[in-house]
């Protein structure tokens, strides 16, 4: 099936988010699958199981083939995601998160979103036609998390850290929670422009402000971000901030609202 081959294209999709996440995770949440034109896909590899956690995600990179890409756009089709645009919200679940699948295949973008996918959801609680889409959805991206298990062998090459070439941050005032046994060093803000006025704030969240960070300010954060910590603090113009950060997928840019 023809679908877009440029580096940054996206072909795949899949990324979870609502429920019960507060607005910082939520915002600084990554999708769990994105498949690009050149067959680079993109994924949160395993993160170390400390708290508190890294300040940056685990992203990995992982190339496949044209032949694998054709392969998934196959299974995606087979899980009945390159029809019309389709939303299934019926599961009798409290605040579970939502599964969107994007693809953008044949010419068209195709959106799919299911709420609490793959939770036990009872025959006879949602329409029989609905609980079969449901148990495909949840197969296929099972199948997404284990791509070595079904693809041509031989059409998957090695995975490697990402590097973004340009970053989200998330910017509240305060440090973060105090923590006993926890406490850490504040960290100096390494950018010219003050954590005051960087960014923008956010029309849904007004106590969030988000900018981005690209180019060779982007190295200098990135020496402080990866020794820092969720609970690390960060220190600019004489006061203490919380930072949250979210690296760009090659298809993004600048921050949301």
């Amino acid at each position: 099936m023809p679908h877009p081959t440029a580096p940054n294209d996206l072909v795949l999709r899949v990324e979870t988010g609502g429920g019960l996440l507060s607005p910082a995770s939520a915002l600084s949440r990554v999708p769990e699958f994105s498949l690009y034109g050149d067959g680079r896909v993109i994924t949160e590899g395993a993160q170390i199981q400390i708290y508190p956690g890294p300040a940056l995600p685990n992203l990995r990179v992982t190339p496949v083939s044209k032949e694998a890409v054709s392969a998934i756009l196959r299974a995606a089709g087979s899980a009945g995601l390159l029809g019309p645009d389709r939303r299934y919200a019926m599961a009798p679940v409290a605040d579970a998160p939502t599964t969107t699948f994007t693809v953008v295949a044949g010419g068209r973008r195709h959106v799919t979103s299911v709420y609490a996918l793959g939770f036990d959801v009872p025959a006879g609680q949602v329409p029989a036609d609905e609980r079969r889409a449901r148990v495909a959805l949840a197969a296929f991206r099972t199948k997404l998390s284990s791509l070595g298990s079904w693809l041509p062998a031989g059409s998957i090459g090695r995975d490697q850290a990402f590097d973004p070439t340009g970053i989200r941050v998330f910017v509240s005032r305060g440090g973060p929670p105090a923590q006993p046994g926890l406490e850490r060093r504040a960290v100096a803000w390494p950018l010219a422009t003050p954590l005051a006025d960087f960014g923008h704030p956010l029309s849904d969240w007004p106590d969030l402000r988000c900018g981005t960070v690209a180019g060779s300010d982007l190295a200098r954060l990135l020496a402080d971000a990866q020794r820092a910590d969720q609970l690390t603090p960060w220190r600019s113009g004489g006061a203490t901030y919380t930072l949250t950060f979210r690296p760009l997928l090659p298809d993004e840019s600048g921050c949301p609202g």
